[in-house]
């Protein structure tokens, strides 16, 4: 069975633990370096991503990350999550603690305040009915990297995407009680 990691220093911890368990892996907290050894793969969820940023660097855990997923480790990101893993941040709001991972320029906050949260309907690739998606605060992906493929879209803009074993989400997966885009990562760990 996967060990599914969800890092545990700040969001919605226990949703994405449930959502990894009604898929069919075994949740583990990692909040050090010897938790994400134990692991086969790594939840990021959402938060602000600065204060997420520096607590990876406070607790050790930026650069382990960062090796751990270069060298073929599964991620996936939301929301914030998805800020860590771009490549380039656009907008006043720098991250700069960041994993540096995915070929994406994004946007912070690009949906809105709080108050303009908002939920919708995503028809995603691999999944036979449309998945329910929590939008809050929700970055914006500016632009995808010829090596990043586009899994759902919403208004024309991506919002999941996956490099190779990397799969970053705009939204919150974990909120809506559908676990479907928890099953697609662990058959990406299980490979």
């Amino acid at each position: 069975m996967v060990k599914a990691g969800v890092l545990a220093l700040q969001g919605d911890v226990r949703e994405h633990a449930r959502a990894l368990d009604e898929a069919g892996a075994t949740p583990v907290p990692v909040k050090s370096p010897d938790d994400l050894a134990s692991v086969d793969a790594l939840v990021i969820p959402g938060g602000e991503s600065t204060t997420i940023g520096k607590l990876l660097e406070r607790f050790g855990l930026l650069q382990p990350v960062a090796e751990r997923a270069r060298s073929g480790m599964p991620l996936f990101g939301t929301c914030a999550g998805m800020i860590l893993m771009a490549k380039k941040i656009t907008g006043p709001e720098q991250a700069p603690h960041r994993l540096n991972l995915m070929d994406l320029t994004v946007r912070r906050n690009a949906y809105g305040r709080q108050v303009d949260s908002f939920e919708a309907d995503l028809d995603v690739e691999g999944l036979d009915a449309p998945l329910r998606a929590a939008f809050i605060r929700a970055p914006v992906i500016e632009r995808v990297g010829d090596g990043v493929e586009v899994l759902a879209r919403w208004e024309d803009r991506p919002v999941l995407v996956r490099q190779g074993h990397l799969l970053a989400a705009s939204f919150h997966p974990e909120i809506t009680g559908d676990p479907r885009l928890h099953e697609l990562f662990v058959a990406l760990v299980e490979g």
